[in-house]
Protein backbone atom coordinates (compact mmCIF):
# COMPACT_ATOMS: atom_id res chain seq x y z
CA UNK A 1 0.00 0.00 0.00
CA UNK A 2 1.55 3.43 -0.88
CA UNK A 3 1.16 6.39 1.53
CA UNK A 4 -1.13 8.08 -0.65
CA UNK A 5 -3.70 4.76 -0.60
CA UNK A 6 -6.60 4.32 2.06
CA UNK A 7 -5.88 3.01 5.55
CA UNK A 8 -6.70 -0.62 5.59
CA UNK A 9 -10.51 -0.72 6.62
CA UNK A 10 -12.97 -3.29 8.20
CA UNK A 11 -14.48 -6.53 5.50
CA UNK A 12 -17.71 -7.74 6.56
CA UNK A 13 -16.10 -9.82 9.01
CA UNK A 14 -15.05 -9.27 11.96
CA UNK A 15 -11.21 -7.39 11.94
CA UNK A 16 -8.46 -9.17 14.66
CA UNK A 17 -7.11 -5.25 15.54
CA UNK A 18 -9.67 -2.36 15.30
CA UNK A 19 -7.94 0.97 16.30
CA UNK A 20 -11.08 3.45 16.30
CA UNK A 21 -10.73 7.28 16.86
CA UNK A 22 -7.58 6.92 18.95
CA UNK A 23 -6.08 9.94 20.22
CA UNK A 24 -3.15 10.23 23.42
CA UNK A 25 -2.17 13.65 24.59
CA UNK A 26 0.09 14.23 27.80
CA UNK A 27 0.18 17.07 30.16
CA UNK A 28 2.70 18.69 32.22
CA UNK A 29 3.61 22.06 33.83
CA UNK A 30 4.84 23.07 29.95
CA UNK A 31 0.85 22.20 28.95
CA UNK A 32 -0.45 19.72 26.98
CA UNK A 33 1.20 17.62 24.15
CA UNK A 34 -0.73 15.79 21.49
CA UNK A 35 1.20 12.69 20.37
CA UNK A 36 -1.99 10.44 18.39
CA UNK A 37 -4.84 12.62 16.75
CA UNK A 38 -7.33 10.74 15.30
CA UNK A 39 -5.58 7.09 14.40
CA UNK A 40 -8.27 5.26 12.93
CA UNK A 41 -8.02 1.77 10.95
CA UNK A 42 -8.94 -2.26 10.50
CA UNK A 43 -6.85 -5.36 10.06
CA UNK A 44 -8.07 -8.61 9.30
CA UNK A 45 -6.26 -11.90 10.02
CA UNK A 46 -3.06 -12.88 8.60
CA UNK A 47 -2.40 -9.07 7.08
CA UNK A 48 0.61 -7.01 7.52
CA UNK A 49 1.29 -3.60 8.46
CA UNK A 50 3.95 -1.50 8.98
CA UNK A 51 3.97 1.81 10.81
CA UNK A 52 6.72 4.04 9.54
CA UNK A 53 7.74 7.58 10.58
CA UNK A 54 10.57 9.73 12.31
CA UNK A 55 11.92 8.99 15.76
CA UNK A 56 8.89 10.81 18.06
CA UNK A 57 6.48 10.45 15.42
CA UNK A 58 4.01 8.44 17.95
CA UNK A 59 5.13 4.54 16.57
CA UNK A 60 5.98 3.11 19.60
CA UNK A 61 2.98 4.61 21.55
CA UNK A 62 0.34 3.18 18.98
CA UNK A 63 1.85 0.18 19.06
CA UNK A 64 1.74 0.10 23.28
CA UNK A 65 -2.14 1.04 23.09
CA UNK A 66 -2.38 -1.86 20.51
CA UNK A 67 -0.88 -3.78 22.96
CA UNK A 68 -3.11 -2.46 26.11
CA UNK A 69 0.34 -1.88 27.51
CA UNK A 70 -0.34 1.92 27.33
CA UNK A 71 -4.29 3.76 27.42
CA UNK A 72 -5.30 6.36 24.80
CA UNK A 73 -6.64 9.66 26.02
CA UNK A 74 -10.19 8.93 23.83
CA UNK A 75 -11.12 6.54 20.94
CA UNK A 76 -11.22 2.61 21.12
CA UNK A 77 -9.16 -0.47 20.52
CA UNK A 78 -10.34 -3.84 19.37
CA UNK A 79 -8.47 -7.50 19.80
CA UNK A 80 -10.68 -10.05 18.20
CA UNK A 81 -13.82 -8.17 19.35
CA UNK A 82 -12.68 -6.84 22.75
CA UNK A 83 -12.48 -3.85 23.66
CA UNK A 84 -9.26 -3.65 25.31
CA UNK A 85 -10.06 -0.37 27.22
CA UNK A 86 -13.57 -1.59 28.69
CA UNK A 87 -11.60 -4.38 30.11
CA UNK A 88 -9.48 -4.48 33.59
CA UNK A 89 -5.74 -4.40 33.71
CA UNK A 90 -5.06 -8.17 34.75
CA UNK A 91 -8.25 -9.28 31.77
CA UNK A 92 -5.98 -7.15 29.33
CA UNK A 93 -2.79 -8.82 30.82
CA UNK A 94 -5.00 -12.50 30.42
CA UNK A 95 -5.94 -11.51 26.70
CA UNK A 96 -2.34 -10.48 25.71
CA UNK A 97 -0.96 -13.95 27.15
CA UNK A 98 -3.61 -15.76 24.86
CA UNK A 99 -3.39 -13.44 21.92
CA UNK A 100 -0.60 -11.61 21.28
CA UNK A 101 2.84 -12.01 20.83
CA UNK A 102 6.34 -9.71 21.14
CA UNK A 103 9.51 -9.20 19.42
CA UNK A 104 11.23 -5.82 21.06
CA UNK A 105 14.22 -3.94 19.79
CA UNK A 106 16.66 -4.92 22.79
CA UNK A 107 15.57 -8.41 22.52
CA UNK A 108 13.86 -8.20 26.31
CA UNK A 109 15.17 -11.50 26.88
CA UNK A 110 15.82 -13.23 30.57
CA UNK A 111 19.79 -13.45 31.31
CA UNK A 112 19.16 -16.07 34.33
CA UNK A 113 17.42 -18.47 31.56
CA UNK A 114 18.42 -20.43 29.10
CA UNK A 115 17.75 -20.20 25.25
CA UNK A 116 15.35 -22.64 25.67
CA UNK A 117 13.95 -21.63 29.15
CA UNK A 118 13.39 -18.10 27.70
CA UNK A 119 11.26 -19.37 24.92
CA UNK A 120 9.54 -22.52 27.38
CA UNK A 121 8.72 -19.37 30.01
CA UNK A 122 5.31 -17.74 27.93
CA UNK A 123 4.37 -21.57 27.99
CA UNK A 124 5.12 -22.32 31.47
CA UNK A 125 2.90 -19.32 32.24
CA UNK A 126 -0.43 -20.15 30.40
CA UNK A 127 -3.37 -21.23 32.55
CA UNK A 128 -3.81 -24.76 30.09
CA UNK A 129 -2.17 -27.71 31.61
CA UNK A 130 -1.90 -29.15 28.17
CA UNK A 131 0.26 -26.22 27.16
CA UNK A 132 2.63 -26.09 30.40
CA UNK A 133 3.19 -30.11 30.30
CA UNK A 134 4.25 -29.76 26.65
CA UNK A 135 6.72 -26.54 26.90
CA UNK A 136 9.96 -28.04 26.85
CA UNK A 137 8.96 -30.48 23.75
CA UNK A 138 7.14 -27.21 22.04
CA UNK A 139 9.85 -24.43 23.02
CA UNK A 140 12.90 -27.19 21.58
CA UNK A 141 11.05 -27.84 18.03
CA UNK A 142 10.40 -23.71 17.68
CA UNK A 143 14.52 -23.24 18.73
CA UNK A 144 15.37 -25.59 16.03
CA UNK A 145 12.88 -23.93 13.35
CA UNK A 146 15.16 -20.83 13.78
CA UNK A 147 18.38 -22.33 13.24
CA UNK A 148 19.24 -22.63 17.36
CA UNK A 149 18.72 -26.40 17.64
CA UNK A 150 22.78 -26.40 18.98
CA UNK A 151 22.27 -23.49 21.21
CA UNK A 152 19.25 -24.67 23.75
CA UNK A 153 21.13 -24.63 26.92
CA UNK A 154 23.36 -21.38 26.14
CA UNK A 155 22.23 -18.02 27.86
CA UNK A 156 21.93 -14.75 26.08
CA UNK A 157 25.03 -13.14 27.75
CA UNK A 158 27.04 -15.90 25.30
CA UNK A 159 24.89 -15.21 22.16
CA UNK A 160 24.98 -13.11 19.16
CA UNK A 161 22.98 -10.14 18.59
CA UNK A 162 20.83 -12.49 15.92
CA UNK A 163 21.02 -15.14 17.48
CA UNK A 164 19.38 -13.29 21.04
CA UNK A 165 16.32 -12.06 17.91
CA UNK A 166 16.13 -15.72 16.63
CA UNK A 167 15.05 -16.58 20.60
CA UNK A 168 13.30 -13.53 20.53
CA UNK A 169 11.01 -14.66 17.52
CA UNK A 170 11.18 -18.76 18.82
CA UNK A 171 9.45 -17.57 22.29
CA UNK A 172 6.85 -15.13 20.24
CA UNK A 173 6.04 -17.51 17.67
CA UNK A 174 6.22 -20.78 19.89
CA UNK A 175 2.63 -19.41 21.65
CA UNK A 176 1.15 -19.23 17.78
CA UNK A 177 -0.26 -15.77 18.84
CA UNK A 178 -3.25 -14.47 16.50
CA UNK A 179 -1.03 -11.12 16.79
CA UNK A 180 2.27 -10.28 16.65
CA UNK A 181 3.57 -6.51 17.74
CA UNK A 182 7.04 -6.41 16.54
CA UNK A 183 9.00 -2.65 17.80
CA UNK A 184 12.03 -2.22 15.22
CA UNK A 185 13.71 -5.78 15.34
CA UNK A 186 16.39 -4.96 13.38
CA UNK A 187 16.91 -1.87 15.42
CA UNK A 188 20.23 -3.52 16.99
CA UNK A 189 21.38 -5.45 14.54
CA UNK A 190 23.51 -4.88 11.42
CA UNK A 191 22.31 -4.92 8.04
CA UNK A 192 23.14 -8.61 6.59
CA UNK A 193 21.90 -9.84 10.28
CA UNK A 194 18.65 -7.70 10.01
CA UNK A 195 17.41 -9.13 6.99
CA UNK A 196 17.94 -12.18 7.96
CA UNK A 197 15.85 -12.09 10.55
CA UNK A 198 13.29 -9.99 9.11
CA UNK A 199 13.45 -13.36 6.10
CA UNK A 200 12.61 -15.65 9.53
CA UNK A 201 9.87 -13.40 11.07
CA UNK A 202 8.18 -13.08 7.86
CA UNK A 203 8.40 -16.78 7.24
CA UNK A 204 6.97 -17.99 10.70
CA UNK A 205 4.49 -15.40 9.94
CA UNK A 206 2.84 -16.88 7.25
CA UNK A 207 3.43 -20.54 8.45
CA UNK A 208 1.37 -19.57 11.44
CA UNK A 209 -1.02 -17.26 9.49
CA UNK A 210 -0.48 -14.00 12.12
CA UNK A 211 -1.61 -10.82 12.22
CA UNK A 212 1.71 -9.01 12.09
CA UNK A 213 2.53 -4.99 13.16
CA UNK A 214 5.70 -3.81 12.86
CA UNK A 215 7.39 -0.70 14.08
CA UNK A 216 10.33 0.45 11.64
CA UNK A 217 12.36 3.18 10.50
CA UNK A 218 13.01 1.10 7.18
CA UNK A 219 11.07 1.38 4.23
CA UNK A 220 12.47 -1.45 2.53
CA UNK A 221 11.37 -3.71 5.16
CA UNK A 222 7.88 -1.64 5.42
CA UNK A 223 7.37 -2.32 1.58
CA UNK A 224 7.11 -6.09 2.47
CA UNK A 225 4.32 -5.63 4.12
CA UNK A 226 0.58 -5.50 2.39
CA UNK A 227 -0.21 -2.21 4.09
CA UNK A 228 2.52 0.83 5.52
CA UNK A 229 1.05 3.74 7.87
CA UNK A 230 2.70 6.73 7.78
CA UNK A 231 2.28 9.01 10.83
CA UNK A 232 3.67 12.41 11.41
CA UNK A 233 3.60 14.54 14.05
CA UNK A 234 0.78 11.70 15.67
CA UNK A 235 -1.53 11.66 12.61
CA UNK A 236 -1.73 9.44 9.36
CA UNK A 237 -0.67 11.30 6.38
Amino acid sequence: MSESSPLPQASSATPIIAVEHVFKSVTDSTGTLDILRDIDFRLAARETAAIVGASGSGKSTLLSIIAGLDTPTRGTVRLDGHDLFALDEDARAALRAQKVGFVFQSFQLMGNLTALENVMLPLELSNRPEIRKNARKAATEMLARVGLGQRLSHYPKVLSGGEQQRVALARAFVVQPAVLLADEPTGSLDFATGETIMRLMFELNREQGTTLVLVTHDRAIAAQCEHRITIDAGRVV
